[in-house]
This record gives C-alpha cells, structure tokens and sequence, in this order.
C-alpha cells in the first residue's frame, strides 16, 4: 500500500467548467465542456500512471495541489524575472479552486474511489513551467 501519491499533470492548468445544459426532445440534458473533458483524461492518464495498477484507495486523504502557469510573454523582461522568483504571483484566471475540481474529478476513481474522501486540501498558483503538481498522502 501506497502512503503518498504524487504525479505530474504537464501544460497548462485547466479550471473545471461549467456544466452546460441544454434541451432535447423535450428533456433537459447536460454535458461537461469538451475542454475540461480533455484536462480531466489527462489528469485521469498521470494518475493511473502514479498509481501502476494499485487499486483506488479506500481511506482518507489529503490532496496538495501546486499548480504553475505560464509568465506573460508580453511582461517586460524584469516582471518575468520578478515572476519566476515569486515576486509577482498570479490572481488571473484560471481560479485555483476550479483547478483543484478538475484535479478531484479526474482522479476520481482512480486515485481513490470518491473524492468525499479528500479531507484537507492545500493549493498553491504560482508562475512557471505550465504545469499542476499533485501530491495525494494517504491517512
């Protein structure tokens, strides 16, 4: 049994979307955006990778979430500096708690049966490599 969990989500982060809801033969019907679809098969692939055939786990657990976003080619040369140091942090879209949804829910199942089992979450955004680190320890 695995006691931490940790892999790497490469490229951008991606907020969870809204479900979008639309009518049909009379029925309402709801879709996920294909966006987030896609982010949430990418999380899904790094976790089955970080879990190599280890079955869902069962117990509690704590997700820490680091995601990175890419610093503004458009920046001057010394805010893209100030940005990889940490001087300027990102508080721009993508929201950090719809970064941490989609994580949840691509992990769904995978990682641990449910994410009702997530009982503390730490989450930083900050600038860098586009990328979302994942740590998941297991109580």
């Amino acid at each position: 049994m695995l006691n931490v969990i940790t892999f790497t989500i490469p490229g951008q982060p991606i907020a969870k979307g809204r479900a979008r809801s639309f009518i049909r033969n009379g029925h309402v019907a709801h879709y996920t955006p294909e966006k987030t679809a896609r982010y949430e098969n990418l999380v899904r692939l790094a976790a089955q990778q970080a879990m190599g055939g280890e079955a869902p786990v069962e117990c509690a657990v704590a997700l820490i979430v680091h995601a990175f976003l890419p610093i503004p080619a458009s920046w001057s040369l010394k805010k893209q500096q100030a940005a990889a140091i940490g001087e300027i942090t990102p508080t721009k879209r993508p929201d950090l708690d719809n970064i941490i949804k989609a994580i949840k829910d691509g992990a769904n199942g995978v990682t641990w049966k449910d994410d009702s089992q997530v009982i503390d979450v730490r989450a930083s955004k900050r600038y860098g490599t586009p990328r979302v680190e994942v740590e998941v320890r297991i109580s």
